[in-house]
């Protein structure tokens, strides 16, 4: 396929490497997913043969399918060959109800959202300039208001709402970089802009409130962006172009961008990489940005044609439609990219650059979470912060929380071993001396014994010194604490030659007192939710043991 392609499409043949590891990923994920699928339909076929049933019902069937990623004719096919079949009436049933909910989810939205109408009415032809690369303030006249549900022809104190303008200094949301905020004043009113959003035909909505006065459509208003906002948002946004440049350095070409959000408190970058990065790879990006933030960078950016801005070297994203003009921005030598946002002037305004967090959001997609500026510095106060709380708890200097931990350590791993033993103590002392309880199956030895206020780690405890003072045998105990019960089964090597499993044992005991377990030949555990039958189980140990050994 590649060979085939990669005349027209060249990235092809330049990601080989990184396409290959994340098929393969994606076939291993699809491996587990029928694993995992497989032992769902098991469970669902043995409650089908318990029921004296037929057929799959189609809500078993649409969750194998929606919650577990099996698919239908997989299910049907496996089912046949067992004589089962599926209603797959209830299957479509149940996918009609899902894509209902879903269609709902996506048309439940405020009057912002993409769903909403209230903009539907408004001409085709009003259309907004954005003159906010070179003004942070700027006059223009209104062309449109609308309320929550209808155009306006004005708002006033206390209303949600949205303004339209000829020409505006504000960003909308586009690209990854979140709208500007600020206000809007008239004469007799303010006007407070909660978000820019960008509309079909090229408008630019403020969204927001009338905090005091009015506003009409036809007059001239004062827009002023929120320029402590803009300008921590355009350290972001510089601060992901130098980002790419840093990750394709460190970890290779295949490393593409594939989203981004940047506000004015912090950034985040997803990219094409086939696994986590290491420590070491993310302290390199980490250290590369610093070092271009350091070195002052100039920002220019330049308006070109989209062909000429590709054969000039800027990085485009794959698959993106771009129009026939497109802004470059270029920071000194080290990154050029096509991008319509707003940025620094120099990289030394972005002045600090911290990853917080690296994770993966999908097969093939890992995402980067930063800081930038004062919120650096803020990160590392707070850091600070918590080492001085850490220290003040452990009654040292900042100097020594790393080798007061290690002695908390020791000392923690020194009692809870003396707390282990005195559990083990205190179990074999409310036991008391129960080798006189020991009975014979069938030539084997069988010691069944009930213990209070023992947990499970102290009854295993118990069950290794019993098993040692028995011999050769079978040992079950059965602890009451907190009511509940704990039950713990082992066999010996020549118990189990008799016939003897310890697993089978705790399974038909542990149903006795309500619960459920097993395990294997040697050793067993379960649990149970009726403690007052734990000596009953007890005495039907006897039981259960001879039947097993007369097998």
């Amino acid at each position: 396929m590649i060979e085939s392609s990669k005349a027209g499409y060249p990235e092809l043949e330049e990601k080989k490497e990184f396409i290959f590891r994340v098929l393969t990923n994606e076939e291993n994920q699809f491996n587990k997913t029928i694993d995992q699928g497989l032992r769902i339909l098991s469970d669902m076929e043995e409650d089908m043969k318990k029921a004296g049933e037929k057929t799959l019902s189609g809500d078993n069937a649409f969750k194998l399918y929606d919650t577990y990623g099996f698919p239908l004719d997989l299910t049907k096919e496996i089912l046949e060959e067992k004589g089962y079949g599926i209603d797959e009436e209830g299957f479509q049933k149940a996918m009609e109800e899902q894509r209902v909910k879903a269609r709902t989810a996506r048309e439940v939205t405020n009057y912002m959202g993409a769903d909403a109408t209230v903009y539907d009415d408004i001409d085709v032809n009003v259309t907004t300039e954005f003159v906010g690369y070179d003004h942070l303030t700027f006059d223009s006249k209104v062309t449109v208001l609308t309320t929550e549900t209808e155009i306006a022809d004005s708002l006033t104190e206390g209303q949600k709402g949205t303004v339209f303008v000829e020409q505006t200094p504000f960003y909308a949301t586009m690209g990854g970089q979140e709208g500007d905020t600020g206000v809007i004043e008239t004469a007799n009113g303010k006007f407070v802009v909660e978000d820019t959003i960008k509309l079909r035909g090229g408008k630019f909505g403020h969204v927001g409130h009338m905090e005091s006065g009015m506003i009409s459509a036809g007059e001239t208003v004062s827009l002023k962006v929120n320029e402590d906002a803009r300008k921590d948002t355009e350290k972001n946004h510089s601060a992901t172009h130098l980002l790419q440049k840093a990750l394709k350095t460190v970890l290779g070409s295949h490393v593409e961008q594939k989203g981004s959000l940047v506000t004015p408190e912090r950034l985040r970058f997803d990219f094409a990489h086939f696994q986590a990065m290491t420590a070491e790879e993310i302290q390199a990006a980490e250290e590369l940005v610093n070092k271009e933030i350091q070195a002052g960078l100039d920002v220019h950016t330049d308006v070109m044609d989209v062909e000429e801005a590709k054969k000039s070297g800027a990085m485009a994203l794959f698959g993106e439609k771009y129009d026939q003009k497109v802004r470059v921005v270029s920071m000194g030598d080290f990154s050029k990219e096509l991008c319509g946002g707003t940025h620094v002037k120099n990289t030394s305004s972005i002045m600090l650059f911290k990853i917080v967090s690296e994770s993966g959001i999908a097969a093939g997609v890992r995402r980067i979470e930063a800081l930038t500026g004062k919120a650096v510095i803020d990160y590392y106060r707070k850091q600070e912060e918590l080492l001085h709380e850490a220290a003040k708890a452990l009654k040292a200097n900042t100097s020594e929380v790393v080798e007061k931990i290690g002695h908390l350590q020791s000392e923690v791993k020194a009692l809870q071993s003396e707390n282990e033993s005195l559990k083990s103590k205190a179990a074999q002392s409310a036991l008391g001396d129960v080798m006189d309880k020991v009975i014979e199956v069938n030539g084997v030895k069988l010691l069944a014994a009930k213990v209070d206020g023992v947990d499970m780690n102290g009854l295993r405890d118990l069950g290794d010194k019993l098993k040692e003072q028995l011999g050769e045998g079978v040992v079950l105990l059965a602890a009451v604490n907190g009511g509940k019960v704990n039950l713990l089964a082992m066999a010996t090597d020549a118990a189990q030659k008799a016939g003897a499993h310890a697993g089978n044992l705790i399974k038909a005991v542990a149903a006795i007192v309500g619960g459920g377990g097993g395990g294997r030949p040697n050793m067993a555990q379960a649990g149970g939710k009726n403690p007052e039958k734990a000596q009953e189980a007890m005495d039907a140990a006897a039981g259960i043991l001879e039947k097993q050994l007369t097998k």
